[in-house]
């Protein structure tokens, strides 16, 4: 438990751990559009990252 919280006054709670129960699909239509807007997105955030890696 995170006791560094409880200097400012604020109590800590125990909170249950929670598990992801769904998968993700990939397959169809739907899935190829995820994958195409999150390679956008890693693109766009990461461009000068992949131009330094594609010059080596």
């Amino acid at each position: 438990m995170n006791t560094k919280i409880e200097v400012y006054g604020v109590k800590a709670v125990k909170r249950p751990k929670v598990v992801a129960s769904k998968q993700l699909d990939l397959s169809g239509e739907s899935g190829q559009q995820i994958v195409k807007s999150e390679t956008k997105l890693v693109l766009r955030t990461h461009k000068r990252t992949f131009k330094k890696l594609a010059d080596m």
